[in-house]
């Protein structure tokens, strides 16, 4: 059931992406031309999934555990930190530059247009890269001062990383 799920959620989500148009990159040029020719439509596209989540969480909420699972996951933190900042800039920079996010790359495979498989395999690098990098600080931070890793190693948690 999980599976059939699954894919009738992933087919939802792929048809929504090709009818808004989030897989064509000129549309979401255009979105971020605000001095051109700029087009609002996105606005509209993300203001629908903002409904549509609020009133998909409140009912979710109401549940004890989720349908498929053990319990809920959600981050634990709420802390607003230059590694959030930067995160978020680093994706709307990358948004604008290659006119995909991951989310809309993913369906937007099924185009065949090189230019997505290359998107997504430098997402999936600059992923590693990133992992590669923070097991670095945490053995560096270890190599220190040990009892900071289990502080570390508990806020990679927080955020969804699995070990």
């Amino acid at each position: 059931m999980k599976l059939i799920l699954a894919l009738f959620t992933g087919l939802i989500f792929g048809i929504g992406i090709a009818i808004s148009g989030i897989m064509n990159p000129a549309k979401v040029f255009n979105f971020f031309d605000v001095a051109g020719k700029w087009d609002p439509s996105l606005a509209f596209v993300m203001g629908g999934a903002v409904v549509i989540t609020f009133i998909g969480f409140r009912l979710v909420w109401r549940r004890n555990t989720p349908l498929f699972g053990g319990k809920f996951q959600i981050p634990t933190s709420n802390t607003i930190d230059g590694r959030l900042i930067g995160g978020s800039a680093i994706f709307g920079i990358g948004w604008g530059i290659a006119g995909f996010c991951p989310g809309a790359a993913i369906p937007a495979l099924g185009t065949g247009r090189w230019e997505v498989a290359l998107f997504l395999v430098a997402v999936t690098a600059g992923f590693y890269a990133r992992r590669l990098i923070a097991a670095t600080q945490i053995n560096a931070k270890t190599a220190l001062n040990p009892s900071e890793f289990v502080a570390t190693d508990v806020r990679l948690h927080s955020i969804g990383e699995n070990k």
